[in-house]
């Protein structure tokens, strides 16, 4: 096979993958294309690269070359946000650490089959967050994790074996805890009222839709990332969404998520702090997440020791103010928006299949 045919195949390849990439459909065929962005770049620009230094004969070359470029650039737009060039949506806080208004937020996805109670407890202690958010916890997970409680006086535990399960440790008070299904069975999410030192309150969302595989719809976790926007836009406390959303930070769920919540991305003008899989350096993206109210400000993002997971924990801090500060807003939603929102949760509301990934780690 000539270079020139190779070249070709390949370029197309790229072509499609990111022509899927931008489709509005909620398959996971088409959702998983959005998760490489920087993997699919760079093969672009090695690719790239070798067309202009090994030209194949003819008109391959050139016209491989300026699809490439075409292709590098589509993959650079929706990340770009993500890096210094892009104006901060979160606002600063330079107070001190201990002022009231500050919370700390530990979001962990400790990976059901890993047993590495010591070193989720570590990171734990180290993090020392005000609250701390586990996710895919069963019965042995809730008993590892049981020593906590000696430093949280509030516990909200819902331990379950499909993957799913989630365990929520405070030291600030919780009120009108929920523990909802928000679209389908035997996924759940945790809802509370948190009272912050200075006696300020702000709303929690917990989340842990199911992921995007190749060949299930994607109405799950779609479904489940609009509801919970709905709910947030609803309420009249300042909200913060935490969890592993599995999304990307960059997709178009998530981006249609922020303009129906209007809660900022700390993410945006900062780093892409990725923390997933933590098991291998060339397949990272951001799966796990914190929106937050413009009311808040941010103090710091620190990603932690993967403890045997393939999740990165990741620790946030943010400060409750009287008044919105944000850098830059998400997009306002439109009627679009809306209508794909109807769409989305129309579906999920007729699902009946399990949920993706509950033998994945029997």
């Amino acid at each position: 096979m000539s270079w020139g045919i190779v070249l070709a195949c390949l370029t197309l390849v790229l072509v499609i993958a990111t022509a899927l990439s931008f489709l509005r459909v909620a398959h996971g065929f088409v959702r998983v294309f959005s998760f490489p962005r920087l993997q699919v770049l760079l093969a672009t620009l090695v690719l790239l690269a070798f067309s202009i230094l090994m030209p194949a004969d003819g008109w391959i070359s050139p016209v491989a070359s300026a699809c490439l470029v075409a292709v590098a650039i589509a993959q650079i737009v929706p990340i770009v946000q993500f890096t210094p060039l892009k104006k901060a949506q979160s606002q600063d806080f330079d107070g001190p650490d201990d002022d009231p208004s500050v919370v700390s937020i530990l979001s962990f996805n400790v990976k059901q089959s890993n047993r590495h109670y010591d070193r989720a407890l570590a990171v734990a202690a180290a993090a020392d967050a005000d609250i701390a958010l586990f996710m895919e916890v069963d019965s042995g997970w809730a008993k590892g994790l049981e020593p906590l409680a000696d430093r949280y006086d509030h516990v909200v535990s819902h331990p379950l074996d499909n993957s799913y399960g989630m365990i929520l440790y405070s030291r600030l008070p919780l009120s009108d805890v929920a523990v909802r299904e928000l679209v389908m069975d035997d996924i759940p999410s945790i809802i509370a009222t948190v009272s912050l030192r200075n006696q300020d309150r702000f709303r929690l969302y917990c989340v842990h839709p199911e992921p995007p595989v190749p060949v299930v719809d994607s109405y799950g976790r779609d479904a489940e990332l609009v509801t919970v926007a709905g709910l947030v836009r609803d309420d009249t406390l300042p909200c913060i969404v935490t969890g592993d959303l599995n999304d990307v930070a960059w997709s178009h769920t998530t981006r249609l998520f922020q303009r129906i919540s209007r809660l900022l991305d700390p993410r945006v003008g900062r780093g892409f702090y990725s923390t997933f899989d933590a098991r291998f350096f060339f397949i990272r993206w951001p799966l796990d997440h914190l929106f937050h109210d413009a009311r808040f400000r941010l103090a710091g993002i620190r990603r932690l020791d993967r403890a045997g997971s393939d999740h990165f924990p990741i620790l946030f801090r943010l400060a409750l103010g009287k008044v919105e500060m944000a850098g830059e807003r998400p997009e306002q939603m439109d009627k679009a928006d809306r209508e794909e929102a109807r769409e989305l949760r129309r579906e999920g509301v007729k699902l009946e299949r399990d949920p993706v990934g509950t033998d994945w780690e029997s």
